[in-house]
């Protein structure tokens, strides 16, 4: 019945997007995020149609789509240049064959990036890219908090629509992408016009919420915790009460608490002295071995150059209670142990170039969204009170992102890319219906106008 499920609904939007072009970008979105051709046995599995989905996206933009309001941002030219880079080092990888793999869906990443901001011509097309993203990851993450209610837990065990612990489905990863979405569901609770605000839609954002914070607890990752402290934290800036908001949450934590398991408690405690666990600390030896790498190879070894690494990792372990501690140090052999940060991911595998522009990309987009949060937050005006939200909170989502990048290898997420996409849309859109234009021949005054008061929609929004 699932596989039923999956392969009409793909096909039915496939089949839509020949009245509406668009609808394929959005399609792309759902399959490259959520991968129903892995669920799937059926057709659907034995189809590209990921790649059908992409081919199709392009093509309808370019063919059918009015390409009039699209503009080329300087983050876009900036992943241009990353995706040239990463090319070049993969003609030259350390491990050629794996460089290959990697390369084969980190491209689509790139490209799915730059292409995504040219089709975001209108607020109606930034909302429902949002809301595909946000009802996409939305679908996993609620699979994983009923199984976690459930007992379905642990790290490594916690298993969802795919067998295997891979991509998004991952356990860090899926735990941060989970928390990095929790702004975009309540903007689009507050100022979606697809579903109008109400108590249906509070209802499910605060079930949706709920899910995600349960994320980390059922896959057990610590990275997941450190995303939802720091996304408590940054939350403050839009929070009118905050000492009741601040109450609030320590009630919830203290409440929650009596119901974590044992398992749960016992591997965060490990944050505290990393060199208790020897996954933590193999981290750390890797790390060290990235950064004398890259003095040797400033232009990086290309893709999974961590394959050349052998580690000799020390762990010191507490055996005994109370006034009867002894400590006992352990060596173990580490090889070929990947980088579990995305930040020496792009040190080891792209060298200090590769690095700089992807820091570049990143820290852009923090900066442009504090514009745009700055520019328009205190405006009153007819359809101006939703930019400086959409704003902060594809602000914080990349934030928690960059937590979550320090212990995972995601610097080439799909999914934070596509965010990234929606970043460069929404300053590239902001940015034309608030510019200048030139005053019309014969104008009383000669002053300039801006585009807000004559580009914003009046009637239906159109895609």
């Amino acid at each position: 019945m699932l596989d039923l499920a999956l392969t009409g609904f793909v096909f039915v939007l496939l089949g839509l997007g020949l009245r509406k072009p668009f609808l394929w970008v959005l399609a792309y979105l759902y399959i490259d995020i959520l991968t129903p051709q892995r669920i799937s046995w059926g057709l659907l599995a034995s189809l590209p149609i990921s790649l059908i989905a992409f081919v199709l996206a392009f093509l309808g933009w370019a063919l059918l789509d009015d390409k009039r309001d699209s503009r080329f941002t300087m983050r876009q030219g900036l992943i241009t240049l990353l995706l040239v880079y990463c090319g070049l080092t993969t003609l030259t990888a350390d491990y050629p064959d794996s460089a290959v793999e990697k390369w084969a869906w980190v491209w689509k990443a790139l490209v799915f990036a730059i292409f995504l901001p040219l089709t975001l011509r209108t607020r109606l097309r930034i909302e429902a890219a949002a809301l595909t993203i946000v009802l996409t990851v939305g679908a996993i993450v609620i699979s994983g908090g009923i199984k976690t209610v459930g007992g379905g837990g642990g790290y490594g065990t916690l298993r969802l629509f795919v067998p295997d612990n891979a991509g998004i489905y991952e356990g860090s990863t899926l735990s941060t992408i989970a928390i990095a979405t929790v702004p975009l569901i309540w903007w689009l609770a507050r100022f979606g016009t697809l579903f109008k605000p109400g108590k249906l839609v509070t209802g499910f954002a605060v079930a949706l919420t709920f899910a995600a914070l349960l994320i980390p607890i059922g896959t057990q990752t610590r990275t997941g915790l450190l995303c939802i402290g720091l996304l408590g934290v940054l939350s403050l800036r839009a929070v009118k009460r905050r000492f009741l908001y601040l109450g609030l949450a320590g009630v919830v934590a203290l409440a929650a608490i009596p119901f974590l398991p044992e398992s749960y408690t016992k591997r965060m405690s490990t944050i505290e002295n990393h060199q208790s666990d020897q996954s933590a600390s193999t981290r750390v030896a890797v790390w060290e071995w990235t950064w004398e790498y890259a003095k040797h190879n400033p232009f990086g070894g290309g893709f999974d150059a961590y394959r050349g690494n052998n580690l000799r990792v020390e762990t010191v372990k507490a055996v005994g209670t109370g006034n009867n501690v002894t400590y006992h140090t352990e060596f173990h052999i580490e090889k070929s142990r990947a980088y579990h940060s995305a930040y020496f991911e792009m040190l080891g595998e792209q060298g200090y170039p590769g690095f700089l522009l992807w820091a570049w990309v990143q820290l852009l987009g923090i900066w442009q969204m504090e514009r745009l949060r700055a520019r328009w937050k205190d405006r009153k005006g007819p359809d101006e009170n939703w930019q400086a939200p959409l704003a902060n909170a594809l602000q914080l989502a990349q934030l928690v992102y960059f937590v979550g990048a320090l212990f995972i290898g995601i610097a080439f997420q799909p999914v934070m890319f596509m965010l990234i996409g929606l970043q460069c849309g929404l300053w590239s859109y902001l940015r034309r219906i608030d510019s200048p234009v030139r005053p019309s021949f014969g104008s009383a005054d000669g002053r300039p106008l801006l585009r807000t008061h004559t580009a914003v929609p009046v009637g239906p929004a159109k895609a």
